[in-house]
C-alpha cells in the first residue's frame, strides 16, 4: 500500500454502516549496508544498521449519523522498533476526526496534503520508503527546506538531519493543526484543499516573530490504469524576514498491467530568503516490470538541478538519486524487498536519503557551514550508496 493519497482516500470510510474500529499497520524491517565516500572529509567508509522503515500502527473507524452523513477517525502512530527506547505512541502520522457525505469530506488534525500526497503516488517503492525514495531530493530546495514544523507550528528553515532520521522538505510532511476539505468524486476527478493554521502566532509584537501558516491544494484524476495530478503548496513562515515558501508539482502515472511508468516534476521557491530569492527544479522519472506473478522490479531516477538565487545558478548544488530494486510477495501481506540506492551530491550540495538519512548535513562530521553556495547548510560534495535487503508486513 502507499502511505495516504492525500486525504481523500479517506472518502471511502463513508461506505461503513455502524460504528467500528479497525486496527492496521505495517511493519518494514531492513538490514541496510550504507557507504558515504568524497565528501569534505574524503572517505568515510561503510556503516551497517537496522532500519524500521516507516512502520507504523493504526486505529480507524467511522458511524453512520444517518441522513448520509458518516463520522470518520483515525489515529496512527510511527513505530521504531530497531532501537531501545525511542518508541512512542504519538499521533505523529495522519491522525484526523471529521464528517463524510455527499458533499464530501472534512477532517481536522495532522494531514497530509496533496502535494505530500503526490510524491508518494509517484515513487515506486513499496510504502514510498526506505533509502531510495525520492523524498531525498523533492522540495528541499538545496537542501535548505527540510524538517517539519514544531509542536507550536512554527517552522525555522534549515537542512540538519539526524542519522536515522526522516530528512524530506517541510512540503513531504504531514500538517499540524490542519483542516482539509475533500471534493466527491466526478469521472476520476477529485479535489483536495488544506488550510495550517497560524496557532503558533506571536503576539502584542514579541520576538521572535511567529505566524507560521498555509494552504495546499490539489487537483487529481484516476481512471483505470491512467493517474495524473497538479499540486501547489504556498506557507508564510510569519517570520521577521517574512520568508514566503511554495511548491508546484505535476505528476503521473500509468499502469500497463505487467508494468508502470510514473513521472513527475516539482518546483520550489522561497522569496525574502536569507535576503534573497530561491527557486529550484527537480524532475523524476521511475517505473516497474512484474517479472514473475509475485516479483518485480523496480526503478527510479531523480535530478535536482542547481537552485537560482535571484535568477542566478548558484554553481555545483544540485544532485542526482538513483534507485534499482526487486519486491517479491511471498502473500498478500508480506513482501520481501532488495533495494540499491545511489545519491550523488554535486560539489556544493548537501542532500541526504529521505528516509532513514545517514546524517552527514548534521554537522556530525565537521562539514563547513554557511558557504556562499549553501548559505543555510553544510557543504558535503559527497556520495551516498546503500543496499537494504528486508521484510514489509501489512496488518
Amino acid at each position: 500500500k502507499l502511505i495516504a493519497l492525500a486525504v481523500a482516500g479517506l472518502a471511502s470510510t463513508g461506505a461503513f454502516a455502524q460504528s467500528n474500529v479497525t486496527v492496521y499497520g505495517v511493519a518494514d524491517a531492513t538490514f541496510d549496508v550504507v557507504k558515504i565516500a568524497g565528501d569534505a572529509n574524503n572517505e568515510l567508509g561503510n556503516t551497517t544498521r537496522v532500519s524500521s522503515n516507516s512502520s507504523y500502527i493504526g486505529f480507524k473507524g467511522a458511524e453512520a449519523l444517518g441522513n448520509g452523513l458518516t463520522a470518520v477517525f483515525q489515529l496512527e502512530s510511527g513505530v521504531a522498533f530497531d532501537g531501545a527506547g525511542t518508541n512512542t505512541l504519538a499521533t505523529s502520522r495522519d491522525s484526523f476526526v471529521g464528517v463524510a457525505g455527499g458533499f464530501g469530506t472534512v477532517v481536522l488534525g495532522n494531514l497530509t496534503g496533496p502535494t505530500r500526497a503526490l510524491g508518494a503516488a509517484v515513487d515506486v517503492n513499496a510504502g514510498a520508503t526506505g533509502i531510495g525514495s525520492n523524498g531525498a531530493l523533492l522540495g528541499k530546495l538545496g537542501n535548505n527546506l527540510v524538517n517539519t514544523t514544531d509542536a507550536n507550528g512554527s517552522y525555522t528553515a534549515g537542512g540538519s538531519c539526524a542519522r536515522s532520521s526522516t530528512c524530506v522538505s517541510i512540503f513531504d510532511n504531514r500538517w499540524k493543526n490542519a483542516i482539509a476539505y475533500v471534493s466527491p468524486t466526478f469521472a476520476g476527478l477529485s479535489a483536495t484543499v488544506a488550510y495550517v493554521a497560524n496557532e503558533n502566532k506571536t503576539f502584542h509584537g514579541q520576538e521572535p516573530a511567529a505566524n507560521t501558516r498555509g494552504y495546499d491544494a490539489g487537483l487529481k484524476y484516476a481512471n483505470g490504469p491512467i493517474m495524473a495530478a497538479v499540486t501547489y503548496n504556498a506557507v508564510s513562515l510569519g517570520n521577521a524576514a517574512k520568508t514566503d515558501i511554495s511548491d508546484f508539482r505535476v505528476g503521473a502515472s500509468y499502469d500497463f498491467g505487467m508494468a508502470s511508468i510514473r513521472g513527475i516534476f516539482d518546483r520550489a521557491r522561497a522569496d525574502h530568503f536569507d535576503g534573497a530569492g530561491y527557486t529550484q527544479n527537480v524532475f523524476g522519472l521511475g517505473g516497474t516490470f512484474n517479472v514473475t506473478p509475485a516479483g518485480k522490479i523496480i526503478g527510479q531516477f531523480y535530478y535536482a538541478d542547481d537552485y537560482k538565487t535571484n535568477g542566478k545558478d548558484a554553481k555545483d548544488t544540485g544532485a542526482k538519486l538513483f534507485e534499482i530494486g526487486y519486491e517479491h510477495s511471498l502473500s498478500k501481506r508480506t513482501i520481501l524487498k532488495a533495494v540499491y540506492a545511489h545519491l550523488n551530491n554535486d560539489k556544493n550540495a548537501s542532500y541526504d536519503f529521505g528516509i532513514n538519512a545517514v546524517g552527514t548535513n548534521a554537522n556530525v562530521y565537521g562539514s563547513p557551514a554557511g558557504t556562499a553556495a549553501a548559505p543555510l547548510g553544510n557543504t558535503i560534495g559527497g556520495t551516498l550508496q546503500g543496499i537494504q535487503i528486508g521484510l514489509r508486513h501489512s496488518f
